[in-house]
């Protein structure tokens, strides 16, 4: 597929097709069930990462956005219940 036809694709990409595929690559399988290959899971995820672009869909919407946690009392470790603060040290003492 030349990239001419894939922006024609993208640009004349429908709601419903966008969901479609956004559905597809989160299942890895088409709505009939068969699963998607590789190939196909890479460009249905293109495809919806491009159709996102285009039609600005609001980033915290858009495939694979994970809220960003800002600094403070939460991030730093500040009111962690000391008991589980060391966990992570501890677990490689076996």
């Amino acid at each position: 597929m030349s990239d001419m036809t894939f922006e024609r694709m993208i640009q004349q990409m429908s709601p419903s097709i966008y969901e479609s595929l956004k559905q597809a690559v989160a299942l890895r399988k088409w709505p009939d069930g068969r699963l998607l290959t590789r190939e196909q899971t890479k460009l249905c995820l293109e495809a919806v990462m491009r159709y996102e672009v285009e039609n600005n869909v609001p980033e915290s919407e858009r495939v694979g956005y994970l809220e960003r946690r800002t600094c403070g009392g939460a991030s730093s470790g500040a009111n962690v219940d000391p008991a589980l603060a060391g966990l992570a040290r501890d677990a490689g003492r076996d």
